[in-house]
C-alpha cells in the first residue's frame, strides 16, 4: 500500500491562506492595519511552531500591529469576526481556529479587575466564532467567584455557543491547557441547567465535563446521573448518550459499577470465538478481526478490543470501543473489525510485535499477536 502523508493538524489550521483571510477582515474594519507586514511576520515564525505556540504567536503579532489601547482593539476584533452562526442549527463545531487568538488577547492583555465585567462579555462574544474554552481558564483561577457569576448569568443564553462555554469553560481539566482550581462540586448548578439542553454539542461538553469528575469523584458522578435520569427533563435517548459518555472512561477500565450503571454485567452468559484475518501487517494497512458470539439469555453485551502498542521503552495499552449491543436468547452474532494502522502526530509506531485481545464485558476472552512490519 502507498505510504501516506502524516496528517499534521497545526498545518491544518494554521497555514499561509488562513493568515492572509484573518489579516483581510481587520484591514476591511481597520484601514490602519498593516496587513502585508503583518502577513509577511507572521509567516516568518509560524511553521516552526506548535499548534498552542501558533496559536500565542498569532496573538502577540496582533497585540504588536493593533491599537495600543486594549478596547479600541477589542472592538476592532469584533467587527472583523464574519457572520455569526446561525442559532437555528442543533449543533456546531468549534467554528474555525483562526480567531482562537481573538480570546487569547483578551485574557492576555486584561484579565484584571479593572476590565473584567468587559473581558468576560468579550470573551463571550468571541466563543461564537471560536471556543473561548481556553482563555476564561485564567479567568477562573484569577476571579474564581465573579467568573463562576458570569457563568450563571449566561447558563440559559439563546446562543448554544455560549451554553457550551459555560460548561466547556468550567471544566476541571480541559485538555491542552491549564487545570482550573475551583470546587467541582459548585459547577453542578451550571450542569442542572445545561444536562437537559436540545442540542449535542452542549450536552457533550456536560459529559465531558462529568467525565473530568469522575476521574477523581466517581461517586458525585453517580449520584448527578441517578438525579438527572429521574427527572426526566432530558429525553431517554439523550440521557443514555450523556451517562455513557460521562463513564466512558471508568467503563474502559471496567469500574464495576459504572458498567452495573449502562445495564452491562461483567459475567455475561455467551460462547465466544472468533476469526484472525491479519497476523502481520504494515504501517497504513488494516488488522482484521472477527467476533462471533451466542448468547445464552437476553443480556446487554459490551464489546471492545484492545491494542498493547510497543514504545520506545514497553507497551502502551489503549482500549477501543467495538460495539453495544442488547441480545436475544439464542442470538447468533457475527461481528467483524478493520484496524487502520496510520502515522499519527500522538503515537508513534513501532515496527515489532503487538498483541489484540478482545473483551467482552471487560472479560478477555481472546489473545494474540501480531507483527507490525
Amino acid at each position: 500500500m502507498e505510504k501516506k502523508e502524516k496528517f499534521s493538524l497545526k498545518d491544518h489550521l494554521f497555514h499561509r491562506e488562513k493568515i492572509i483571510y484573518l489579516a483581510s477582515l481587520i484591514y476591511k474594519n481597520y484601514p490602519e492595519f498593516k496587513s502585508q507586514d503583518f502577513i509577511w511576520e507572521v509567516m516568518q515564525d509560524l511553521e516552526k511552531l506548535e499548534l498552542k505556540e501558533r496559536i500565542i504567536f498569532i496573538t502577540e503579532m496582533l497585540e504588536k500591529y493593533l491599537p495600543k489601547d486594549y478596547k479600541a482593539t477589542v472592538e476592532i476584533l469584533k467587527k472583523s469576526v464574519p457572520e455569526k452562526p446561525d442559532l437555528t442549527k442543533s449543533d456546531d463545531d468549534f467554528w474555525d481556529f483562526i480567531f482562537a487568538p481573538y480570546g487569547f488577547f483578551v485574557a492576555k492583555n486584561r484579565c484584571n479587575e479593572k476590565y473584567l465585567q468587559y473581558s468576560l462579555e468579550s470573551l463571550a462574544y468571541f466563543t461564537q466564532f471560536f471556543s473561548s474554552e481556553w482563555p476564561v481558564r485564567k479567568f477562573f483561577n484569577t476571579f474564581p467567584e465573579e467568573t463562576f457569576e458570569f457563568f450563571l448569568q449566561h447558563v440559559k443564553n439563546p446562543n448554544y455557543h455560549i451554553r457550551r462555554w459555560v460548561s466547556e469553560g468550567s471544566r476541571p481539566s480541559l485538555p491542552w491547557w491549564e487545570k482550573i482550581h475551583f470546587d467541582y462540586k459548585k459547577t453542578q448548578v451550571l450542569l442542572d441547567e445545561l444536562f437537559y439542553d436540545q442540542t449535542r454539542y452542549v450536552t457533550r461538553s456536560v459529559a465531558n465535563h462529568l467525565n473530568d469528575i469522575a476521574k477523581k469523584d466517581s461517586e458525585f458522578v453517580y449520584k448527578i446521573l441517578e438525579k438527572w435520569k429521574k427527572s426526566q427533563k432530558q429525553n431517554k435517548e439523550e440521557m443514555d448518550f450523556i451517562i455513557k459518555h460521562s463513564l466512558r472512561n471508568l467503563i474502559k477500565s471496567w469500574e464495576k459499577k459504572a458498567l452495573e450503571f449502562i445495564w452491562f454485567w461483567n459475567h455475561p452468559e455467551i460462547l465466544f470465538s472468533n476469526k484472525w484475518v491479519s497476523s502481520e501487517i504494515k504501517i497504513w494497512e488494516y488488522l482484521e478481526f472477527q467476533a462471533e458470539i451466542f448468547s445464552k439469555k437476553p443480556q446487554n453485551i459490551l464489546l471492545d478490543y484492545v491494542i498493547f502498542f510497543k514504545t520506545q521503552k514497553w507497551f502502551s495499552k489503549k482500549v477501543f470501543k467495538w460495539i453495544q449491543k442488547e441480545f436475544w436468547q439464542n442470538e447468533t452474532i457475527i461481528f467483524s473489525k478493520k484496524h487502520l494502522f496510520r502515522e499519527m502526530s500522538t503515537r508513534k509506531l513501532y515496527n515489532w510485535t503487538h498483541k489484540l485481545q478482545i473483551q467482552v464485558n471487560g472479560i478477555i476472552y481472546s489473545e494474540q499477536e501480531f507483527i507490525l512490519v
